[in-house]
């Protein structure tokens, strides 16, 4: 038989290390952006933080901040913020995916797979760091689920003989 391409020679995960890195870096920006929040609300995480920038009366949570980082209460409840939902679904993602390239599937489909997961995740951490109106955030949301259930499935399947 045929020696197995290099990694690098394969159509699909040059794909999926593409949107990944897409998504690695949104991350980063997001990170970016709490901090930049942090330092105009004047609301530090570290007494040493607000010491160096006017004072521990800075050592504080500030809503705008943990919109950007964490759970923050919303109307109905605990609402996933940005960076931590980036955390819980993206870090899915990029293991599904790299095993979902492993599995030579269709170029084009595992492009599309791809490409839907991460427009998703940009308009879902648009639409909430802007606060656009519901349910573009979940519906964003949603869309992107979608890719990484079908790439679920199709390992499950590819995988259940070796059960």
């Amino acid at each position: 038989s045929a020696p197995s391409p290099k990694m690098m020679e394969n159509k699909v995960f040059m794909s999926f290390a593409f949107y990944s890195t897409i998504l690695i870096l949104k991350m980063y920006v997001v990170a970016i952006i709490t901090g930049q929040v942090r330092l105009r609300k004047k609301a530090f995480a570290n007494p040493e933080d607000a010491l160096r920038n006017g004072g521990l009366q800075y050592y504080r949570e500030d809503p705008d901040v943990e919109r950007c980082r964490r759970r923050v209460r919303g109307g109905a409840g605990i609402a996933p913020a940005a960076h931590r939902n980036d955390m819980e679904n993206i870090f899915p993602f990029l293991f599904l995916g790299a095993i979902y390239s492993l599995l030579d599937p269709s170029p084009a489909v595992a492009r599309i797979h791809f490409f839907i997961f991460c427009v998703g995740r940009i308009v879902h951490t648009i639409a909430y760091l802007l606060r656009l109106k519901a349910p573009t955030r979940s519906v964003a949301y949603s869309v992107a689920q979608l890719p990484c259930f079908s790439m679920a499935l199709q390992i499950l399947l590819a995988t259940t003989p070796y059960w």
